[in-house]
């Protein structure tokens, strides 16, 4: 499996004295750490953390699309300073999963600050599964790794290597989950309704429109009012151990790309789902965050915006634009650019992106998006030029021809997905010849 490696301070040893593993250290707003530590106390509702970690668990170690479990489960931990935030992906790709622990879910210590990566092992899934509801359970997080502790056992975990495709899934997430909006709310009777009849993980998958109903929710062959599209109703199936705690959900969702997205609500804390539109396709190849990346000084402007961010667990973008003195489409450039960095994510509750860190790779946009390098070479060798109205691309032995209002392209990409997956390499090729023609406009009129 393809990682990405964190920077290490020390190497790793196994001699007489034993073994001893050499950690990364972590980011901070304060700069990198040897051994910070985000949260040391207690959980109020231990049962709810407990579960709610073992669905990330079995999330992270299921292959949805033709059914396979496996053994990995290496989620994103964050400490935002009023929340604890655990993300990760579906061994498939194609379900996005994070847990937020809200300041009263947690007891006797301050949450601090930062990003670290861990893997929850088998030992602590069985651990975690027998946690009681009244059970004492600590909870320490930091660049060491997550302590899950009862009286009874203790059970520590080491940070780990994340999948290389996690941070362009982690971008795409961020852009496709903007382009979500509400569309219809249980209560706790009817979410618990609803998620006790969901299929199992193995089962067939089943998809239609998602619509309530006054006893909970079901699938309809056509949209209605409010009604969210899902693809796949198996890949929720992961919230059926959270059901005793259910105190509500949210679905939302997006005609223009399928995306499904649904909240549960739970005793201070909250899960959140990600679907994409087919059980097949995994969110590292959706390319949603192509136009953002082609902006003119978009790698410049993300330089500057990232370094006016600490871990806001809600970005505020007006703010933004006063302390960078950019305007608000550049911002948002910007914050495309970290996105697919894995540096910001977006959170449909909140309606905000938040900030997360994760190891600096100054060639990870190039190297995550080859269409954009694609279009840029088409753009450097001249082979982007105007054509009446519209545009024509030489690109191999044939020429494509470019529209921006309405978006069309003559090549197979555009025809086969159309903008659905991000648009084509042409297409992105035109754009950036309009924004180098716009600098050049922009320059001349001075």
């Amino acid at each position: 499996m393809s990682v990405t490696d964190r920077g290490f301070a020390a190497t790793s040893r196994v001699d007489d004295a034993g073994m001893a593993l050499a950690l990364a250290p972590a980011l901070t707003p304060s700069g990198p750490q040897r051994a910070p530590e985000f949260f040391r106390g207690f959980a109020t509702r231990p049962q709810v953390l407990a579960r709610a970690l073992g669905t990330l668990a079995d999330i992270t170690a299921m292959r949805y699309f033709q059914y396979t479990p496996t053994t990995q489960r290496d989620p994103v931990l964050s400490a935002h300073g009023d929340r604890l935030r655990a993300e990760c992906f579906s061994a498939c790709n194609s379900v996005y999963a994070r847990l937020d622990v809200f300041g009263d879910g947690l007891d006797g210590g301050e949450i601090g600050f930062g990003t670290t990566n861990v893997d929850i092992t088998a030992d602590t899934r069985r651990m975690l599964s027998g946690v009681g509801r009244t059970e004492l359970l600590h909870l320490r997080v930091g660049d060491a790794g997550l302590t899950a502790a009862t009286p009874e056992a203790q059970s520590h975990e080491r940070p780990v290597r994340m999948p290389t495709r996690w941070v362009p899934a982690l971008g795409n997430v961020a852009e496709l989950h903007r382009g979500t909006s509400p569309g219809f709310t249980l209560d706790a009777a009817r979410a618990r309704a609803f998620i006790g009849s969901l299929p199992a993980a193995t089962a067939s998958g089943r998809s239609g429109w998602l619509t309530p109903t006054s006893t909970g929710a079901r699938l309809a062959a056509r949209p209605s009012t409010g009604a969210v599209r899902i693809a796949g109703l198996h890949r929720l199936s992961a919230l059926r151990r959270m059901l005793p705690h259910v105190r509500g959900a949210v679905f939302h969702g997006s005609a223009e790309t399928g995306v499904a997205v649904v909240e549960v609500d739970l005793p201070g804390a909250r899960i959140t789902l990600g679907l994409t539109e087919e059980p097949w396709r995994g969110h590292s190849g959706e390319g949603s965050l192509l136009i953002g990346l082609a902006t003119p000084d978009a790698l410049d402007d993300a330089d500057l915006v990232a370094a006016m961010l600490a871990f806001e667990p809600r970005i505020d973008v007006t703010r933004l634009q006063s302390d960078t003195a950019l305007p608000e489409a550049r911002v948002r450039s910007a914050l495309a650019v970290l996105a697919a960095s894995g540096r910001v994510g977006w959170d449909v509750h909140d309606r905000a992106h938040f900030h997360r860190e994760l190891p600096d790779d100054p060639d990870r946009v190039a190297r995550d998006n080859p269409r954009l390098v694609s279009a840029r070479r088409l753009l450097a060798s001249d082979a982007v030029r105007r054509d009446g109205a519209g545009w024509r691309v030489r690109s191999g032995d044939g020429d494509y021809l470019v529209a921006i209002d309405p978006v069309s392209c003559t090549c197979t990409w555009h025809l086969t997905h159309g903008t659905g997956r991000g648009p084509c390499k042409h297409l992105l090729a035109v754009l950036l010849a309009e924004g180098r023609i716009d600098e050049e406009n922009d320059t001349n009129d001075d």
